[in-house]
C-alpha cells in the first residue's frame, strides 16, 4: 500500500550510487575544517609571479607617487640648470657669497637621487632604504651647520640653504616612495599569486645591486661633504685681520687690511704701500715681508685688499672683469677711509690689476713695484678653455674635501693653511674666484688692460724685479719683462735676480731686491 499511496516515508537502499549520493552530502556540509577563503593555488585564476599583471603599478597609490616623483625630478633639474648658469653669469638674486659649488652639489646629489629612483623605482630594496636613511641623516646634519654658522650662511646665502634643504626632502621622498612600492608589490602579489614572492630574477637582482651601489656613492659623497662642512665651520672661527666693507650695491664683502703708523701721523708724507698679491693672497708671503718692511724702517706704513673670492673676501656676481676687480677694491678703500697717495706693489697676476688700478688713480699714485708681473699676452693662456674646464671640475669636486680632509688630517694643515696659507687653492672660493678670471681673461680684462695701458701716466716712476729661474726656464720671458719695463718713461731699476723662482720673495736675495726698490720709491715720493 505504501508503495502504491506514496504515504509512507522514503526509505533508502544500500546501493552503490546512493551511498556516493550521501557522501557528497557530507563533504559539502560546512564545519570546523572548512576554509573561508577559496584556495587560489588550485584556482583557475592563479596567475605566475613572473606575469607582467603582477606589478605595484596596478595600485593607483604607486601610481600616483611616480607622478609626482617625476614632477619633482623636472623641478629639480629646472633648480639645477639655474645654478649651473650661475657659474658663468648669475642670474638676479642668485649671487653667493662662497663658492657656489656647494649649492651646485646638493642640487647634483638631489636630481641623481631622484634619477635613480626613478630608473629602479619597481625594484625596491631594504639596503637602499637603509642607505637612505643614513643619507637623510647627514644631509639633515648638514643642513644644520650651513645654516646654524654665521660664515657658512653668510656664504651660501638663500640658494645653499634651499638646495641642502631640498636634497633633504627629496631623501626623505625616495625613501618613503621605495617603502610605499615594496608594500604595493607584496599586496599585489598575495592578490594575484596566493602568497608575497621572495626570489628575484637575475635581472632584478642586477638592478638592486646596481641600485645599493648607487646609494653606496651618494651616501660616501654626502659624507664627504659633511666632513668638509665641518672644516668650513672650524675655519669661521678665524678672524680677519682686518675689517669687511660692503661693495656693489652690498652685494658682498671685501677685506682690507692696513698697518698703522708707528713712525709719525696719519697724514705723514710718506706714501702708503698697496700690496696685491699674485697667484695666492697677500697673506701668503708677501704680508710677512711687508711686515719686516716696515720693522726695517724701509716703509712706513702699508695696506693690501682681498681680491674677491680670495683669503677672506667673498666672492662677486659672475662675469667678473679685472676692471670690475679694481672697482670693487677702490671701493672697499674708499669705505675704509684710504685714499693715497699709493705706492703700489703688485705680484704676477696681480701686476695686471695694479695696473689697471694705477691707470684710473694716476695722481694718487707714486711708485709702481712689479714682481715678475704678468704680460697681458699670457692673458690667452690664463683664459683657455682647457684651464677652465679643469678649473670648473676641481670646483665641482671641491665640496667633497678630498684634499681637505687628508690635510687636516695626516699633514697638520690649519685654519690659517686653508683660509690664506699653502691650502688656500684647495677651497670652493678660491677655485671660483679663478674660475671667473678664467672665463673673461682673454676678452674682458684683456679689453680692460689695454685701455689702462692707453691712460697711464708715463710720468710714475717704475721698478721691476724679475725671476731668474722663470726667465731660464722660459725663453720669452724676459723679452715679455722688457716689454714691461716701458709701461712708464720712468724706468728706475730692472733688477733680475738669478735663483729667485716666480714667488720672488720666497729667497733672500729677492726679498733684498724688492725691500731696496720699495724704499727707494716710497722716500723718493
Amino acid at each position: 500500500m505504501n508503495r502504491l499511496w506514496g504515504g509512507g516515508p522514503k526509505r533508502h537502499d544500500d546501493s552503490p550510487r546512493d551511498s556516493l549520493d550521501q557522501d557528497q552530502d557530507q563533504e559539502s556540509a560546512a564545519n570546523e575544517h572548512t576554509r573561508l577563503l577559496p584556495n587560489r593555488v588550485e584556482s583557475a585564476t592563479y596567475l605566475s609571479p613572473d606575469d607582467p599583471a603582477v606589478s605595484p603599478y596596478n595600485l593607483w597609490s604607486v601610481r600616483i607617487v611616480r607622478y609626482v616623483t617625476i614632477l619633482f625630478t623636472i623641478i629639480t633639474f629646472i633648480w639645477w640648470t639655474i645654478l649651473l648658469v650661475s657659474t658663468f653669469v648669475t642670474p638676479p638674486g642668485f649671487h653667493t657669497r662662497g663658492s657656489g659649488f656647494f649649492s651646485f652639489s646638493y642640487a647634483s646629489l638631489a636630481l641623481a637621487n631622484l634619477l635613480f629612483t626613478l630608473i629602479f623605482f619597481a625594484i625596491p630594496s631594504k639596503a637602499v632604504r637603509i642607505l637612505s636613511i643614513v643619507m637623510g641623516a647627514l644631509l639633515l646634519v648638514d643642513a644644520v651647520l650651513l645654516i646654524s654658522v654665521e660664515k657658512t650662511r653668510h656664504e651660501e646665502g638663500w640658494v645653499g640653504m634651499v638646495s641642502v634643504l631640498w636634497a633633504l626632502v627629496m631623501a626623505i621622498w625616495t625613501l618613503l616612495t621605495d617603502r610605499l612600492v615594496e608594500w604595493g608589490k607584496t599586496e599585489e602579489e598575495e592578490r594575484l599569486t596566493g602568497r608575497a614572492e621572495t626570489r628575484r630574477t637575475l635581472g632584478e637582482w642586477t638592478a638592486v645591486l646596481l641600485s645599493i651601489l648607487f646609494m653606496v656613492i651618494f651616501t660616501l659623497v654626502v659624507l664627504l661633504t659633511t666632513c668638509t662642512l665641518i672644516i668650513r665651520a672650524l675655519d669661521a672661527g678665524l678672524a680677519p685681520p682686518g675689517e669687511l666693507y660692503w661693495v656693489d650695491g652690498d652685494k658682498y664683502q671685501i677685506h682690507v687690511y692696513c698697518h698703522e703708523d708707528t713712525t709719525g701721523p696719519r697724514g705723514n708724507k710718506l706714501p702708503t704701500v698697496l700690496l696685491e698679491g699674485g697667484e695666492s693672497p697677500v697673506e701668503y708671503g708677501l704680508w710677512q715681508f711687508a711686515g719686516n718692511a716696515v720693522n726695517n724702517g724701509s716703509i712706513s706704513r702699508y695696506c693690501f685688499v682681498d681680491r674677491p673670492g680670495l683669503a677672506w673676501s667673498d666672492t662677486a656676481p659672475s662675469p667678473l672683469s679685472a676692471g670690475m676687480t679694481v672697482e670693487a677694491v677702490s671701493e672697499a678703500l674708499a669705505r675704509a677711509g684710504e685714499d693715497g697717495p699709493w705706492v703700489l706693489a703688485s705680484a704676477g697676476i696681480g701686476s695686471v690689476y695694479s695696473r689697471i688700478f694705477s691707470a684710473r688713480r694716476g695722481r694718487d699714485i707714486k711708485g709702481l713695484l712689479l714682481i715678475d708681473p704678468l704680460h697681458e699676452d699670457d692673458l690667452d693662456d690664463i683664459g683657455s678653455a682647457g684651464r677652465g674646464f679643469w678649473l670648473w671640475i676641481r670646483g665641482i669636486f671641491s665640496p667633497l674635501g678630498l684634499d681637505r680632509i687628508p690635510g687636516a688630517l695626516f699633514k697638520g694643515r690649519t685654519k690659517e693653511d686653508r683660509v690664506w696659507g699653502q691650502s688656500s687653492y684647495q677651497t670652493g672660493k678660491y677655485l671660483w674666484a679663478k674660475l671667473q678670471e678664467n672665463l673673461v681673461a682673454d676678452t674682458l680684462s684683456k679689453r680692460d688692460l689695454a685701455s689702462s695701458s692707453a691712460i697711464q701716466n708715463p710720468d710714475v716712476p717704475l721698478n721691476l724685479i724679475s725671476s731668474g729661474v722663470h726667465i731660464r726656464r722660459d725663453s720669452g720671458w724676459e723679452d715679455k719683462q722688457r716689454d714691461l719695463s716701458h709701461l712708464t718713461r720712468n724706468l728706475k731699476h730692472w733688477d733680475i735676480v738669478d735663483e729667485a723662482p716666480h714667488r720672488v720673495w720666497d729667497t733672500w736675495q729677492g726679498r733684498e731686491a724688492m725691500e731696496k726698490r720699495l724704499r727707494e720709491l716710497v722716500h723718493a715720493a
